[in-house]
């Protein structure tokens, strides 16, 4: 289960929409189980249909994740224009098998999010629950 801050879950889904039409790219980082920041990254291919994460951009977030005390625990990107599920090349590409894969989609009248474990370019759908802000 991926547990997810109803700010960053906004903020994925502006950052998605904002990069629309092109795919949107980002890390999401955790702390006890709950993501509690979302680190926006460019795509570099600059595409509809495909991301990459710029490596500079891509190590300097990691870097920040990890001097919060907080771990890389979900990839996240856009498909502008199909569902929220893993492409063939979103499997061929997944590399860490102990991280999330979270899809928002802008295919319909309103954005879908999901969130899969995939390992061995199998996808696993993982529930996701936006919580409320702590005070």
């Amino acid at each position: 289960m991926l547990t997810i801050r109803k700010s960053i879950a906004d903020a994925i889904i502006a950052h998605a929409r904002a990069a629309s039409p092109l795919e949107a790219c980002g890390y999401l980082a955790g702390k006890d189980g709950q993501i509690v920041r979302f680190f926006p990254l460019k795509n570099v291919d600059q595409s509809a249909e495909h991301f990459s994460f710029d490596p500079a951009e891509q190590f300097s977030v990691i870097r920040a994740i990890r001097s919060d005390g907080l771990t890389a625990a979900a990839v996240v990107h856009s498909h502008p224009n199909t569902p929220a599920r893993p492409s063939q090349e979103d499997l061929r590409l997944a590399r860490d098998p102990n991280i999330s894969y979270v899809i928002v989609s802008l295919a319909g009248s309103e954005p879908v999010v999901k969130s899969f474990r995939i390992r061995d370019c199998q996808a696993t759908p993982e529930d996701i629950v936006v919580s409320r802000e702590q005070t």
